[in-house]
């Protein structure tokens, strides 16, 4: 049976090293860090996923200072709270949650975010940090997959890497990630000719594709690490009755590859904690630098 990469147990633990970080520094700082998320329009979905990141800031003793824009806003008023955010000094991380309303496009609104309160790591400017393997914000997702593999003490050099994806917020920084580390790196994708081929050459395969239960037992190498990136609603069980839930799933058959697996991240309760976290660790480290603390990803980060 697979080990479960367990996402909220790690998530908690760095939470608990953030929160200490935090009370040790903020008298040399002069006041506690700071976490900017700007929502536009009433997403559900991006309901939930701000109140989880307000939750987690009120946990560690960081400032949530976000905004709430209406959905009819026009791409200048955006842009005005994206530019008083910056201007803002008690904002170390902005993050400007996505989806946006249609008719807004993201890639300007995007590249006006200050590139050092980049708390998603999302910026022109960090990505290429990242491609030169220079310091700077790192993308959430893949930097929370990356603590997850540590911790679990997987090793990353000289390993054959598949990764599933190809989109600039998780698939791309991934590949780039996991080459840093010293893996061999294949990204496919869910075009690929031959997929099964390519992922069973895996002895780490991260799948963040967007198609739900693409990945089954055919796809997977015995005793490869599996991480399971994507994350679906399914309608409830029509035999649970009329009280049941909607389902959440992966872009993974866990049933399936469990067994096959050495290492797996269950959805929920994987990546998607360690995302969040990250989110806190990026503004963490933005705060350190502006406030003259030292780096705190060498404590915080397993």
């Amino acid at each position: 049976m697979a080990t479960r990469l367990d996402g909220r147990a790690l998530a908690s633990r760095i939470e608990e090293r953030l929160s200490s970080w935090i009370r040790e520094h903020v008298s040399r700082a002069g006041r506690p860090p700071g976490l900017a998320v700007l929502r536009v329009g009433d997403d559900p979905a991006s309901g939930v996923y701000v109140a989880n990141k307000e939750r987690a800031c009120t946990r560690v003793g960081m400032r949530s200072l976000g905004a709430h824009l209406p959905a009819h806003s026009s791409s200048a008023d955006v842009l005005a709270a994206i530019e008083r955010l910056n201007r803002d000094d008690a904002v170390d991380g902005l993050l400007l949650q996505l989806p946006l309303p249609a008719g807004l496009d993201e890639r300007p609104l995007l590249a006006a975010i200050e590139p050092a309160k980049d708390a998603d790591g999302l910026h022109a400017l960090n990505l290429g940090h990242l491609l030169r393997g220079e310091p700077g914000p790192r993308s959430c997702t893949p930097a929370g997959v990356m603590a997850l593999l540590a911790e679990q003490r997987v090793p990353l050099e000289g390993a054959r890497a598949v990764v599933v994806g190809r989109s600039i917020l998780v698939g791309r920084p991934m590949a780039l990630m996991l080459e840093a580390a010293d893996a061999t790196v294949t990204v496919a994708h869910s075009r690929s000719r031959d997929l099964a081929a390519i992922t069973r050459e895996a002895d780490v395969l991260v799948v963040a594709a967007g198609r739900p239960g693409l990945i089954g037992a055919e796809h997977v190498r015995p005793g490869a690490v599996v991480v399971d990136v994507g994350i679906h609603r399914r309608a409830p069980d029509p035999d649970a009755g009329p009280e049941a839930r909607p389902r959440l799933c992966g872009d993974v058959r866990f049933e399936e590859v469990e067994p096959l697996a050495s290492a797996i991240t269950p959805v929920p309760g994987g990546v998607g904690p360690m995302t969040v976290t990250l989110l806190l660790v990026n503004a963490l480290a933005s705060w350190s630098r502006r406030c003259g603390c030292p780096d705190p990803l060498p404590v915080v980060l397993p």
